[in-house]
């Protein structure tokens, strides 16, 4: 499979992912009291009261996108690094500090996650 194909249908995949996503997540984003009806002219509007919905869909596409993207990293950088030193013994361990680098952006959307869900 050429790489190009293979960035088309990733990039075509993501793209409607996140079209369902904001179809789904949209919603939510709208206080509950804004389909309300008027009940008479006089009675004060209901205060909207905060929630977490939004906090905690956030939480879950930081720890998913950077789970994803960290996925893709590992399998990219650890297919490259598997070649090279199997040419070049010598460059284990350079390679080890590039898979770990790749693997950080894991832990980059889980520690994001937390910043959000404990602000």
């Amino acid at each position: 499979m050429k790489r190009s194909n293979f960035r088309t249908r990733f990039a075509k995949s993501f793209a409607l992912l996140a079209a369902i996503a904001a179809v789904l997540i949209a919603p939510m984003a709208i206080p509950v009291n804004a389909y309300a009806e008027e009940e008479t002219a006089v009675a004060a509007p209901a205060p909207v009261q905060e929630s977490n919905t939004m906090r905690f869909w956030a939480a879950t596409a930081a720890v998913g996108l950077g789970s994803l993207a960290g996925g893709m990293a590992v399998a990219i950088v650890g297919s490259a690094a598997l070649g090279a030193v199997s040419e070049r013994p010598e460059l284990m361990g350079r390679s080890l500090i590039f898979l770990g680098l790749a693997e950080g952006i894991c832990l980059y959307g889980t520690i994001i996650a937390f910043m959000i869900l404990f602000k």
